[in-house]
């Protein structure tokens, strides 16, 4: 049984930065999931999977973790590379590459 402790990335469908501020402890799964034959539905047996603890900071997602003896892996947060670019930038005489169409 060991946890994950991240700040999650913003997922490809949001253009802001809601829901990436709080720390997530998740649990690794321990069983692999399987295809049900029939109707080809995936399951696993690991009850593990269905929880997601939240966080305000990364102590207190570690300090649970360590009150409750759960073994954990602790991830930090990739800065942002990509810089703040407004839509007018596109139009400006001294762009480093041409713009047409």
């Amino acid at each position: 049984m060991v946890a994950r402790i991240y700040r999650p990335a913003k997922t490809a469908m949001q253009s802001g930065r809601a829901k990436t501020h709080r720390w997530v402890l998740d649990f690794e799964p321990e069983q692999p999931q399987e295809i049900e034959p029939l109707m080809g539905y995936t399951s696993s047996g690991d009850m593990r999977r269905q929880i997601r603890l939240e966080f305000d900071t990364k102590d207190e997602a570690v300090d649970y973790a360590k009150r409750n003896g759960i073994a954990y892996q602790a991830f930090e947060p990739k800065d942002r590379v990509r810089p703040t670019i407004s839509y007018s930038d596109n139009f400006r005489r001294d762009r480093k590459q041409p713009w047409s169409h």
